[in-house]
């Protein structure tokens, strides 16, 4: 389970898709989960960087876990995702400040993403007050955004959760890009 943490860790900070300490990551176990540590650097995630807690109950090692815990215990008590991805993809998060929802313009984000839903009006409220919506909204697409705050994905993988992290942000860069072209990003190109 470590590899599968650091590889998508390490892919997540290379692709700039988090700072040395943000995101994090975690995987449903049974009644448990394990979540990277408070702070800990996913571009080198080690053994001491993931903690193991309940779902529905702390453990001792709880008050180390990652300060959006309780999402993810939401996103476990109330979906079938048996891992999930926090990211703060920087072209996302841009156009969460503009858009209601992004609809990606290419094919395979267009396939695999039909539609995100950004939360979150006021950037100032806490992700422990949206936890409930996370996980309706988680529940009916593999990513939902946060606005001015980062994404969510979820999946029965870790590397699948990073995938649609990765194709979120694709999208996200190329429908920025042809804003910035002055070209309608909905239009067909043909």
């Amino acid at each position: 389970m470590l590899s599968q943490f650091q590889a998508v860790g390490q892919g997540l900070f290379t692709q700039g898709l988090v700072s040395a300490q943000g995101g994090n990551l975690s995987v449903k176990l049974g009644e448990h989960l394990v979540i990277t540590h408070r702070g800990s650097p996913l571009g080198s995630i080690q053994e001491g960087d993931l903690v193991q807690t309940g779902i529905t109950k702390n453990s001792r090692a709880t008050p180390l876990a990652s300060t959006e815990l309780e999402v993810h215990r939401c996103i476990y008590k109330n979906t079938s995702a048996l891992a999930v991805v926090h990211a703060h993809p920087p072209y996302a998060v841009a156009l969460s400040f503009t858009e209601e929802e992004i609809v990606p313009c290419d094919v395979e984000g267009r396939t695999l993403l039909p539609r995100v839903p950004i939360l979150g009006a006021d950037i100032e409220v806490k992700l422990e007050e949206l936890a409930d919506e996370i996980a309706r909204l988680i529940g009916e697409h593999k990513v939902i955004l946060i606005r001015g705050h980062g994404s969510f994905a979820v999946s029965q993988l870790l590397e699948e959760a990073y995938y649609y992290t990765v194709v979120l942000e694709r999208s996200c860069r190329l429908r920025y890009l042809l804003k910035a072209l002055d070209v309608d990003p909905g239009a067909s190109p043909i």
